[in-house]
């Protein structure tokens, strides 16, 4: 009778072996269990092996291994036989024994056939395998392997049409002495004439007697893209003879934007869309002495530096050489930096290596030594912005005339939603934190039915 093929055939390929039958049948019909020295004796001839079998390409492995049948006397493959390697053992029938320079058939033929115990898994059964170390599947840690294009890419894009039929709103502070050219400088950022002169005071206006706030607004747009730009010009700041205290007005009409904001977020009923009058961005302007900066300086932006993202500039910088604009901007960075006074963008808010790099070059580059100007001149065939001189023309976005071009970058495309989010995730909640902690929230509305306020 003609035995049943064993489900546990399994084919080891080790290369520059000879295959052979690990076991014979004896005179009775059964078979039986040969050992390395009796195969040595019988095959190691000049007579070729009658049964020599052809090597296979790829290691066989049957469909049901790792789960047998409950009357198979083999455990599955990987769990080894007889508790250990080199321990003698039933084998299945007809499991092929490799012939030559592996040692003692019966070793290899438990443990590389079969199965290793747990001493002898992982590297040292793939340094057997001819490196094939793992036969289970492999699981990644990192992220399911999309089989096919779902689409989660486009969620930039629908934030850009998004943001393309509703617009964003950008409001920018100019602060600094009459003269120093603020409206100007502004014009030539946004490259039209969005600071009117209402928005100011011409010369022959008289200095108002205290620090006002004047702000316009304009809505421009550039591919499709709209911004509605708020500027907020400060008339009269440091003109007096006594400049005491003369920030307390501009403080006090940030705070009050951050306060109509909140009680527009508190209410029990917000519109769809707040408005934002906030100030994002609030430009200083340093008079170009070349010596140091005014105690002025140093007072205003000390105190308003948590308030609001403070960026300084040197207006007016062609009345100064190139040797004498470096020493400046090195004077007034030591003097910012031995004052405490922390300018955008702060070390404090880098999120990660990229944005420090980045940002290091930008505060190593600060205050831009700025030239604005909303003229047109011929040069080289070319029309420029730049300002005419005895000697020349000064090109505005020329970056060997001025750093105009540099912080105009910096301004708009690369941090201006940077300045949005710090202003709104870092001044604006340090606000709304302190107001609602006073009192225990917002002051109670009165009898005409609003709020009242301690600004």
């Amino acid at each position: 009778m003609e035995e049943a093929e064993d489900p546990y055939y399994v084919t080891m390929y080790y290369p520059g072996s000879v295959y052979v039958d690990a076991t014979e049948t004896c005179r009775e019909g059964s078979k039986r269990l040969v050992t390395g020295e009796q195969i040595r004796d019988k095959y190691m001839s000049d007579v070729v092996p009658p049964e020599v079998r052809p090597k296979p390409a790829v290691p066989a492995k049957p469909p049901n291994v790792g789960a047998p049948s409950p009357s198979s006397p083999f455990p599955p493959q990987g769990l080894g036989i007889g508790g250990g390697v080199g321990v003698p053992a039933p084998l299945p029938s007809g499991i092929p024994v490799p012939i030559g320079s592996h040692g003692p058939v019966a070793s290899h033929v438990i443990g590389h056939s079969v199965g290793h115990d747990a001493a002898n898994r992982g590297g040292h059964a793939a340094a057997h395998s001819g490196g094939h170390g793992h036969t289970g599947s492999h699981s990644s840690g990192g992220g399911s392997t999309l089989l096919g294009y779902i689409g989660i890419d486009t969620i930039i894009e629908q934030m850009r049409k998004k943001t393309m039929k509703t617009g964003f709103d950008f409001n920018i502070m100019m602060v600094g002495n009459s003269g120093l050219g603020k409206s100007t400088l502004v014009n030539t950022l946004f490259k039209s004439q969005v600071s009117r002169r209402s928005a100011g005071w011409s010369r022959d206006d008289k200095i108002p007697k205290t620090v006002e706030i004047k702000s316009v607004s304009h809505v421009i747009e550039e591919g499709g893209v709209k911004m509605k730009l708020t500027l907020v010009d400060t008339p009269g700041f440091g003109d007096q003879i006594n400049n005491d205290n003369c920030w307390e007005p501009i403080s006090k009409y940030i705070n009050e934007q951050y306060e109509k904001f909140l009680k527009e977020e508190v209410n029990i009923t917000r519109k769809k869309r707040i408005p934002d009058f906030r100030v994002h961005c609030c430009l200083y302007f340093i008079s170009p002495t070349g010596h140091s900066l005014r105690q002025l300086d140093l007072e205003f932006m000390k105190r308003l530096s948590h308030s609001v993202n403070i960026i300084p500039v040197i207006a007016k910088a062609d009345t100064m050489t190139i040797e004498e604009r470096q020493e400046f901007k090195q004077r007034v960075r030591k003097e910012l930096e031995m004052s405490g006074i922390e300018f955008y963008p702060q070390k404090e808010f880098d999120e990660d290596m990229e944005d420090k790099s980045d940002n290091d070059k930008i505060r190593e580059a600060m205050p831009f030594a700025v030239v604005g100007s909303d003229k047109e001149y011929q040069v080289n065939g070319k029309r420029v912005l730049g300002r005419k001189t005895a000697w020349g023309i000064v090109e505005v976005e020329n970056p060997n005339h001025c750093e105009f071009a540099q912080m105009r970058d910096f301004l708009i495309r690369s941090h201006l939603q940077d300045l949005k989010e710090v202003t709104h995730n870092i001044h604006y909640e340090t606000y709304r934190a302190k107001r609602l902690n006073e009192n225990g929230g917002l002051h109670p509305i009165t009898s005409n039915g609003t709020q009242e306020s301690n600004l």
